[in-house]
């Protein structure tokens, strides 16, 4: 018996929440039903229906910052676009391949809040201008 099935969802805090937001707007997600939760905060949905992003609003970020999260990762589509809009925002970057046999695209970038964003692309994609290998990309000023 397997008691995990797949991944639910992930959370994280902020207080910036408006940025917070319109950035993940950008990748996609958008806002959707959420409990009457005490505290402040939103869901974000995927185009599949299911809340994977949960938005936690604060006035001030604890100090420690709580946890240990990595990054989270999202499946995405049309790489070219999200590396021209991440270079529209100034926002860095890193664009590796995963090793043989998967190949897969692995795009990595910071939110407002510090947590850093995956997203994985099919190893189909075209690779983007300028990309040199698996080392950070510069942002274009």
């Amino acid at each position: 018996m397997s008691i995990v099935h797949r991944m639910d969802h992930f959370t994280i805090v902020t207080d910036q929440p408006d940025k917070t937001k319109d950035f993940y707007a950008a990748l996609g997600l958008h806002p959707g039903a959420r409990p009457n939760f005490s505290v402040n905060g939103f869901w974000l949905y995927a185009d599949e229906g299911k809340p994977i992003l949960h938005v936690i609003e604060v006035k001030t970020m604890p100090t420690p910052r709580r946890g240990a999260l990595d990054h989270m990762a999202f499946r995405g589509a049309d790489m070219a676009a999200t590396v021209e809009w991440l270079r529209s925002q100034n926002i860095q970057y890193r664009l590796m391949r995963a090793p043989d046999p998967f190949l897969t695209w692995q795009l990595f970038f910071p939110d407002p809040n510090g947590v850093e964003v995956e997203i994985d692309f099919d190893p189909q994609e075209p690779a983007p201008a300028g990309w040199k290998g698996n080392d950070p990309m510069p942002v274009r000023t």
